[in-house]
């Protein structure tokens, strides 16, 4: 009788047993399969049915925030601007999931990291609950003005603080309404997402950082800071023959300056008038592949950005130009595709970037040539107003010197004092500027228009860096960039440098 009983606690031990192993298995090593499987809807419930913290402006201005509801789901999120903030906010949707800010930061607007968690605990008996608050880095006032200047255009304006990487205004047009996507009941947030999914302008994509374009000759100040660097290239030499055209080395297709005009001289004066013939020639033949390709990557091309948004594209500079032909004296080396080379040096051919990545290229000038990690965020607050975390300002990269950087500080000023950016021009203030004209063909003629720019009080450190790209402007004219960017970009410096 005491073997039957010893072998029945030995069976029941290994039930139990085998019972702990699989809930172990289950809870803690198939936890993640199990809650992303599609049918499994308890997370969504739970974080519908609890409070979610809302996501506001610097000025403390409401971008999303969730209401109550009579409905299976409590909550319903919704968003009081509309499109405004919506490529930065992103949609919260019990049908769609998650973007933007609403999925980065999830964690911290649902309560559940722990910092809040013990921020509840040490209110436990204030009956406060834990969900977080997220203070964003925009403007409304700066954000406001970029929609409001680049009106019914396509396009994008990025304004950044170039001392701390904070995102001031981020706004692109197409853009959309976040509230119907994230509507709780019924069919018509999946029908409309269906629609925005398909259309061919692509309004759930923001412009700023998810998509890319030709930058044109904003892309000069790459090619500079390349020629700087690797020290070929100075304020004085090398003075570029003044001409109309450069034709580069294996092709005889010509790189024409805008509008057919005579130009050329040193880095400032090219820089001014913004002449395709000698910055090609600066690419082609006082650099080489080398030091471009450096210059680029070290601004931030062929990496994506880190930015606390979702899926962030990486602007691109070609690093593959083939083998060496000939060694001419005094000149670089020429490779198989140095006229490709050429082109990428007026930021055509393969060059590709996001009007973020151009925004930072300006930071990077305005902060002695440090480009500091972009971001949205700047403060998580509990639901009491205590703050609990807040963004570490870091650098991303250190895209020249800080010599090399004043240099061209001065030579960006130049542009918009007697250049192509006059237009920039505010009394009591430094800015320095750079216009382009992305061409995207002749038949008809349209462009992309660029500007970027910085500015700051005079003779103090810039406080605002910005990129303005305005998609598919008919006509393809050198002043495109100064004339349909530049008063864009000129409304927003004004927002950023005198509220009120």
């Amino acid at each position: 009788m005491n073997r039957q009983i010893k072998i029945l606690g030995i069976v029941i031990m290994l039930c139990y047993f085998a019972a702990f192993l699989k809930l172990n298995q289950i809870q803690v090593l198939q936890a993640g399969a199990y809650n992303d499987r599609p049918e499994n809807t308890r997370a969504q419930l739970r974080d519908f049915n609890k409070p979610r913290g809302d996501i506001v402006t610097a000025e403390g201005e409401i971008a999303a925030t969730s209401e109550v509801v009579r409905s299976e789901l409590r909550y319903q999120r919704v968003y009081p601007e509309g499109e405004l903030f919506a490529h930065v906010t992103g949609y919260y949707s019990f049908r769609l999931g998650s973007t933007g800010v609403e999925r980065v930061y999830n964690a911290e607007l649902t309560g559940r990291t722990p910092s809040l968690q013990l921020h509840e605990l040490s209110g436990f008996f204030a009956d406060q609950s834990s969900e977080g608050d997220v203070v964003l880095t925009l403007r409304g006032q700066v954000q406001r003005a970029a929609r409001d200047a680049l009106g019914g255009n396509n396009g994008s304006v990025v304004a950044l603080d170039p001392r701390t990487g904070d995102i001031i205004a981020m706004y692109s047009n197409p853009t959309y309404d976040p509230n119907v996507i994230s509507a709780n009941q019924g069919e018509e947030a999946v029908d409309v997402k269906t629609l925005l999914d398909a259309a061919p302008s692509k309004p759930l994509l923001s412009r700023a950082y998810q998509e890319r374009y030709f930058p044109g000759s904003t892309f000069k100040i790459v090619t500079a800071a390349a020629g700087l660097t690797s020290k070929k290239v100075t304020e004085t030499t090398p003075d570029y023959p003044v001409v109309q055209s450069y034709t580069p080395p294996l092709t005889t297709r010509p790189i024409k300056n805008f509008d057919g005009n005579l130009c050329g001289g040193t880095l400032f004066v090219i820089l001014q008038k913004s002449c395709n013939s000698s910055f090609a020639q600066m690419a082609a033949e006082t650099l080489g592949p080398d030091p471009m390709i450096a210059a680029a990557e070290a601004a931030g091309f062929n990496d994506a950005p880190p930015i606390d948004l979702t899926r962030p594209a990486t602007s691109v500079y070609p690093t593959n130009f083939g083998a060496v032909v000939s060694t001419p004296e005094g000149a670089a080396p020429v490779y198989e595709d140095t006229p490709a080379l050429a082109q990428t040096g007026i930021g055509q051919n393969d060059v590709a970037a996001t009007p973020l990545q151009m925004a930072l290229v300006a930071a990077g000038v305005a902060n002695k040539g440090r480009i500091m990690v972009p971001h949205v965020m700047r403060e998580i607050r509990a639901r009491d107003g205590a703050v609990v975390g807040s963004y570490a300002d870091s650098p991303w990269r250190d895209s020249m010197s800080p010599e090399n950087a004043e240099i061209l500080r001065r030579g960006m000023i130049s542009v918009v004092t007697d250049g192509t950016a006059s237009i920039l021009a505010l009394p009591g203030f430094d800015v320095g500027g750079k216009t382009g004209t992305a061409q995207l063909g002749l038949d008809p003629p349209q462009s992309h228009a660029w500007i970027i720019a910085f500015a700051g009080p005079a003779g103090q450190a810039p406080t605002i860096a910005v990129a303005v790209m305005v998609q598919g402007v008919d006509g393809a004219s050198g002043s495109t960039g100064g004339r349909v960017a530049g008063p864009i970009a000129k409304q927003v410096l004004e927002a950023a440098l005198m509220p009120g």
